[in-house]
């Protein structure tokens, strides 16, 4: 999961990423409003669609194979998936706060359909696991190569777990599930309030999409490249996390004795890094709640220039922080550069956005985005 090891998965990021553009733009152009004979404009709430792009571009990543959640008729295993994700997903807040042995000795419906949805995710990402020891058990007897395997089906995160072998078949199953389950809304809600700030600032959205342009045709195919030279998009990227972090606090537990800014903490103590705050202080970042991508652009800031290095946590930090950070940042880095070389962004009211915090922060109401094709 680090930066270069990373790399390798780009390209499937970015087919997912064009084929859900592809899509967009067909809708956009058979439902919207006729700007001129090449030119359509339509205004929907994208949250559901995001959802499901980050859906199938991890488990793109993770297994090497797409479930077809862009297609008019999904298979029928892959809708059974999706909404076991979004049931979990749905169940788990209330169930924050109750005692798990009891939900389970009264058999609270809320909790059945919590542990139902597990069982089913569980057991897709099974059935995939087991598949790939079969095949890389057949490849190292001899008994196949790998071009009778079939493109994909030993790619994603897990063939690679799969070939090094220096897991169990359970801990990879653990780890594959988890990455899966937890990399879904923590996406798709950034791209929702990143499509959102782009929207109601259209001299910036500009500013972006001519260096995203600029740096996609320089690039020359090479994406890791193309990333690379569009800093504005990766600081449009910190900037959505700053002003709305997945996960409002860090927390952690100094295992010897500390001292901050002149404060004993005791080891062992409870200490956390307030996210949502933070980000909007005046007391660490100038005009905190200006939408200015370009804050990012050096974390060793010269002179003049406002220093960011370590204020960025919404992925934590050390050993601890999110496994899947490398895999999200490029998710959501190649969605918005593909939405922006497509689209016009923008939306009705520039009004800020109204949260609420549950499981992650979410906005009260999704907003609308007009999507306008270039």
């Amino acid at each position: 999961m680090m930066s270069g090891a990373v790399r390798r998965f780009l390209p499937q990021l970015d087919e997912v990423a064009q084929d859900f553009c592809r899509l967009l733009r067909s809708r956009v152009e058979a439902r919207g409003v006729a700007l001129d004979a090449e030119h359509h404009r339509l205004s929907l709430d994208p949250s559901a669609d995001l959802f499901r792009f980050a859906l199938e571009a991890s488990c793109h990543v993770l297994y090497g194979e797409r479930l077809g959640l862009f297609s008019s008729t999904p298979s029928q295993e892959a809708e059974h998936f999706i909404l076991s994700v979004e049931r979990m997903l749905a169940t788990t807040t209330p169930l924050l706060y109750l005692p798990p042995r009891l939900l389970h000795h009264l058999r609270a419906p809320l909790w059945i359909q919590h542990a139902t949805a597990w069982d089913n995710i569980f057991s897709h990402a099974q059935s995939r696991i087991k598949k790939g020891y079969e095949r890389v058990l057949l490849e190292q007897r001899g008994m196949c190569k790998r071009a009778e395997v079939g493109q994909g089906q030993l790619g994603g995160v897990l063939g690679q777990l799969l070939e090094k072998g220096q897991l169990s078949l359970e801990l990879i199953q653990a780890n594959i599930t988890e990455l899966m389950a937890g990399g879904v809304d923590t996406t798709a809600v950034p791209l929702q309030f990143a499509l959102f700030e782009l929207a109601r600032n259209p001299e910036l959205q500009e500013r972006v999409r001519d260096q995203v342009r600029s740096s996609w045709k320089h690039a020359a195919g090479d994406i890791h490249k193309a990333l690379q030279g569009a800093p504005l998009l990766k600081g449009t990227m910190r900037e959505t996390l700053r002003l709305y972090p997945v996960g409002i606090t860090v927390q952690r537990h100094p295992i010897r004795d500390i001292v901050l800014q002149n404060f004993h903490i005791p080891a062992e103590t409870l200490v956390q890094v307030c996210l949502y705050p933070l980000g909007r202080s005046s007391d660490v970042f100038s005009d905190p709640t200006r939408f200015e991508p370009e804050r990012w652009g050096n974390s060793e800031a010269g002179e003049g220039q406002e220093k960011t290095g370590f204020r960025s946590l919404a992925f934590g930090f050390g050993a601890r922080q999110c496994v899947g950070r490398r895999i999200a940042e490029n998710e959501i880095q190649l969605l918005l550069a593909h939405i922006l070389l497509n689209f016009h962004l923008s939306v009705s009211s520039t009004d800020d956005l109204s949260t609420k915090y549950t499981l992650i922060l979410l906005p009260e109401k999704s907003p609308s985005i007009t999507f306008s094709t270039l």
